[in-house]
């Protein structure tokens, strides 16, 4: 059991260019052959033929000059991570600029979606799962134009690029929500209360989890 008091965001603003995935391993955690300087402990944007790794940020549990390994990312799976359809190409991060001020991080989304079929043989029709809602992370800050953070949201919301939001909690537990941002730099204007912002992070695909 955890409280989300102290956590500590951050936002990638700055990324390195795209490295090619030649040949990417179905495992418990998925080891990449790639031509790179990344060290363990990186971040990398993966893009490629795996709809479910796709758009999705992790950390390099282990890296060497022609290969890195994927933390978490289990691909062992066949029929979900199918063999040779993994190559790609993944973009470090190069810059998390830390969001400070943070008033709130409000989830919507993430939740899983059904659909009703009926049956011409039953009264009762059944319920098939059909994936999962959208997932938006909400983080209202206080307003401070003077901010670091200030200007990388505006930069990222202005450019439609995408990035990734790292939540990082007293533990060490860390949250990734790789997307698009919408910043509002336009403050709320209520008497009695402190002027914020808001920035909307639109995921492409499931929060990663450390």
């Amino acid at each position: 059991m955890q409280l989300p008091n102290n956590i500590a965001f951050a936002v990638a603003s700055a990324f390195a260019a795209a490295v090619s995935i030649t040949a990417i391993t179905n495992a418990v955690e998925a080891v990449a052959t790639a031509t790179n300087t990344f060290a363990t402990g990186d971040y990398v944007e993966y893009t490629g033929g795996w709809s479910k790794a796709n758009g999705r940020v992790f950390r390099l549990k282990a890296a060497s000059g022609t290969s890195f390994t994927l933390e978490g990312l289990d691909t062992s799976d066949t029929s979900l991570f199918p063999a040779g359809a993994g190559v790609g190409t993944v973009r470090k991060i190069t810059t998390w600029t830390p969001v400070t001020g943070v008033v709130s991080a409000d989830i919507a989304g993430g939740d899983g979606k059904n659909v009703e079929v009926p049956l011409l043989d039953s009264d009762m029709p059944v319920m098939l799962p059909d994936g999962f809602t959208a997932t938006t992370v909400t983080l209202t800050t206080a307003d401070d134009k003077s901010l670091p953070h200030h200007a990388a949201l505006k930069k990222i919301s202005d450019g439609v690029a995408l990035t990734c939001l790292r939540g990082t909690l007293p533990g060490g537990g860390v949250l990734l929500y790789a997307g698009y941002c919408s910043f509002n730099e336009s403050p709320s204007l209520a008497k009695g209360s402190v002027m914020a912002v808001k920035s909307v992070f639109s995921l492409q695909n499931k929060v990663v989890r450390y």
